[in-house]
């Protein structure tokens, strides 16, 4: 009989929550860890620079005190301290996963796991082999580097050395526009760094609806961070403290002088060394491929997270940890709906979003219409004095079906969660249209945008 039902390699957001669903459907449960529990996510990645973007937004507010008839004199800030208080907080949630591993008898065992079979994991470099029923794999996934701009960890540096440096340089350069590099050039922009994105399609966030994208490109610009779209990186030179980046666009090749460049250009999964080879699991451009019920091409063993490639969000691991778990136990989980999943960037103005585009329901050939709603039509939006963006819908034409929802404004990542909702039991724009929204919130503009999309809305 084997030691364990399960064993999980990786406690990321995808791993640690499957070890716990499993555990609590009453498998004898154990996760491998090689690093801090919570994995990326947790530790350098969406908590720590959530932290860090709460500072940026109450320095952007001292800034802006005479708009609110409040004076002050010798603004003082200190970045390090934002960065300690951020790893504080990664702590705590860190010490909180592992009492949840704990209090559910999940066993953690500290190490790095790789496959002897295709039900043993082997705990590299202590002799310890692992035997399970069932092998869940969460391994996660990794900053990816940019051909010609090594990682030095000084000059040139990815997300992870970013959330620990406490020095901020004077200028930065970061590659890529997509949700990473759009908060730290947030964070940076506050606290008064020079900041270049570098992006090479034509938009910031370009998986996003592009009256989104424009809206924030606005934002930016006026807050004097500057926008380099269309634009390719060919190379960096590096002194010893500083570097130049060469790029190159429709109007020809420059270099960009800077003492910080940040490479956010996507993920690569964390699958060498894993022995996938060896046991006969498939991958697809490096990551593990799965089936809807999250096993891979060997029976004994499932995927999770990041390293399958199917969505890179914690939020998404956590969901297919679930669904991993409860199909072991012979439960019939509802399938992962990834198109339906939400979507959020927490620069601001916050981006959140989830389905269809405007233009991907056109090159579908969907028969849809589109209701909107802006931010600066809304009171509670006026009276925080964050006015910008829009709640948009975009909806069947014959059923009123929500195909896609996006969000542009102030805390619009929160607001997603009740179009979710209404998605998921299959609700449709006049269910958002009927439901009473409390007077003044931010949530209005999302009853106000689904009664605009069938000709009905009031307040514009």
């Amino acid at each position: 009989m084997p030691e364990y039902d399960v064993v999980v390699v990786g406690a990321g957001p995808g791993g640690y929550v499957g070890a716990i669903r499993a555990a609590q459907l009453g498998m004898r449960t154990a996760v491998v860890e090689r690093e801090d529990l919570g994995g990326v996510c947790l530790n350098w990645g969406c908590i720590p620079s959530k932290a860090l973007l709460r500072n940026a937004e109450v320095l952007s507010l001292f800034r802006r005190a005479e708009e609110f008839g409040i004076g002050y004199d010798n603004l003082r800030y200190d970045f390090g301290a934002a960065i300690d208080r951020s790893r504080r907080i990664v702590d705590r949630l860190t010490r909180g996963v592992g009492a949840l591993l704990r209090k559910h008898g999940v066993e953690r065992i500290a190490g790095d796991g790789a496959l002897r079979s295709a039900t043993e994991v082997e705990i590299r470099g202590t002799g310890r082999t692992l035997e399970a029923g069932h092998i869940i794999l969460a391994t996660g996934a990794r900053p990816r580097g940019l051909p010609g701009i090594p990682i030095d960890g000084q000059v040139v540096v990815t997300s992870r050395e970013a959330l620990e440096r406490k020095e901020l340089p004077a200028s930065a350069v970061i590659v890529g526009g997509g949700a990473t590099g759009c908060e730290f050039a947030d964070i940076y922009n506050a606290y008064g760094v020079d900041v270049t994105i570098v992006e090479l399609l034509p938009h910031l966030l370009p998986n996003e609806d592009e009256e989104v994208s424009q809206v924030l490109e606005r934002s930016f610009t006026r807050r004097g961070i500057k926008l380099l779209l269309g634009t390719a990186v060919k190379g960096l030179s590096r002194g010893e403290e500083k570097a130049t980046v060469t790029v190159e666009s429709a109007e020809g090749e420059q270099g960009i002088d800077c003492e910080l460049v940040l490479v956010s250009i996507g993920v690569q999964a964390n699958t060498e060394g894993l022995g996938l080879e060896g046991v006969g699991v498939a991958t697809d451009r490096g990551f593990i491929a799965v089936a809807d019920n999250m096993r891979t091409s060997v029976p004994s063993i499932s995927a999770v997270g990041d390293a399958t490639g199917k969505l890179l969000l914690a939020h998404a691991a956590s969901a297919q940890g679930v669904a991993a778990a409860e199909v072991l136990a012979g439960l019939s989980p509802p399938p992962l709906d990834y198109e339906a999943m939400p979507r959020a960037v927490y620069c601001r103005p916050q981006v959140a979003s989830f389905g269809l585009t405007e233009r991907a329901a056109r090159e579908a050939g969907r028969q849809y219409k589109v209701g909107k709603f802006p931010m600066l039509a809304n009171g509670k939006a006026l009276g925080l004095g964050e006015a910008e963006g829009f709640a948009k819908v975009v909806i069947d034409e014959e059923y009123g079906e929500l195909l896609g929802v996006h969000l542009i404004g102030p805390e619009a990542t929160e607001l997603l969660a009740e179009l979710s909702m209404a998605r998921f039991l299959e609700g449709t724009a006049r269910e958002v249209g009927y439901l009473v929204h409390a007077h003044p919130t931010l949530s209005e503009t999302v009853k106000e945008a689904a009664l605009a999309a069938l000709g009905q809305g009031i307040h514009i």
